[in-house]
């Protein structure tokens, strides 16, 4: 076997085609079809990459390469030939062990089916030797959480206007997943370190469609953005508007979602709710680093989209296609 490595698949049997160029290698690429349950036919295709060239590509899924840690597995950064990247999703012996390889394409099947913009893009996988592994467009600026929390030069980037842009591309995510998607789309794991950045500071949300595959955990691993009915294992589109509440909480103070030193209100959005109505707590609320760089008008819009999200009951919630459509207005 060549030590390149993908081939490129069509779900739905129809005749190969070429592999991108921009995922060639010096090599030349071997093709063939892959095996599918029934019922599994999807318009789109996959490539499908082997293990020896995503070893290649990722020095061995060396320490070094890794960008993502989490319940799920490890992602790490391939490096092609010509300079390209890709983002390579390793699942868990843990995960791997729950599931056989009719669960793995029939995965495979349904996050092809998530195509849009600001959806991280789903490039190919592979599944062989034990080893499951997706593969993904790499966004070169990483997470918004790090972007926020911890890369100061990034974080100067990250003006009033690109912040609500952020807002408003993790929201569309959500629209797509929520309401154009038949059936929805529950995200279950939606923070502010899965909404990538790409070149631009365009959002990419990562881990669509997974959530089937998180084991069960305690929310202290949501600590700050679990919604209050997932304390009794209730997951809606309208717990993951509570997250996004979160994340646009963080876009405006930007504070970590939860924080231990404080003795009351540990939790971001217990802490911030009962000051998002009164102007002079939010100004002081707000992130530093902005130096006082936005509107009144435009800052005290946001808070009330954001105390909408974050409403104890589920109902009282507003759809994401409401923040949408808030948040364009506002821009």
């Amino acid at each position: 076997m060549p030590p390149t490595s993908y081939y490129n698949v069509n779900v739905t049997q129809k005749p190969l085609q070429q592999p991108p160029r921009r995922f060639q290698s010096n090599d030349a690429a071997t093709k063939r079809t892959a095996h599918f349950p029934p019922g599994l036919n999807t318009s789109s295709s996959a490539t499908v990459f082997t293990v020896s060239s995503l070893q290649q590509y990722t020095n061995s899924f060396s320490e070094e390469h890794i960008i993502g840690e989490g319940s799920l597995g490890n992602v790490y950064k391939a490096v092609f030939p010509h300079g390209k990247f890709l983002a390579v999703r390793k699942l868990s012996n843990t995960i791997n062990r729950t599931q056989s390889d009719g669960d793995f394409l029939k995965l495979v099947s349904n996050v092809l089916k998530l195509k849009r913009g600001s959806i991280l893009e789903f490039l190919g996988y592979c599944n062989e030797y034990g080893q499951r592994l997706l593969v993904y467009e790499y966004c070169p600026n990483g997470s918004l959480q790090d972007a926020l929390h911890l890369d100061r030069k990034l974080n100067k980037k990250l003006t009033w206007n690109v912040r609500m842009n952020i807002a408003l591309g993790a929201a569309k995510a959500l629209q797509f997943l929520h309401e154009v998607c038949q059936p929805p789309v529950v995200h279950q794991n939606f923070k502010s370190s899965k909404v990538l950045l790409d070149g631009k500071l365009s959002v990419r949300v990562a881990d669509s469609g997974l959530a089937y595959m998180l084991p069960p955990r305690p929310t202290s691993q949501m600590a700050g953005y679990a919604a209050p009915e997932i304390e009794y294992g209730s997951y809606t589109c309208q717990s993951d508007v509570y997250s996004l509440g979160v994340v646009m909480l963080e876009l405006l103070t930007g504070s970590r979602p939860f924080d231990r030193t404080r003795r009351r209100d540990q939790t971001l959005a217990q802490w911030a709710m009962p000051r998002l109505h009164d102007i002079d707590a939010l100004t002081r609320m707000a992130d530093p680093s902005l130096h006082g760089a936005y509107s009144v008008k435009s800052l005290s819009r946001f808070a009330d989209i954001i105390s909408r999200s974050l409403q104890m009951e589920p109902g009282f919630r507003p759809p994401v296609s409401e923040i949408v459509q808030d948040l364009q207005r506002m821009i």
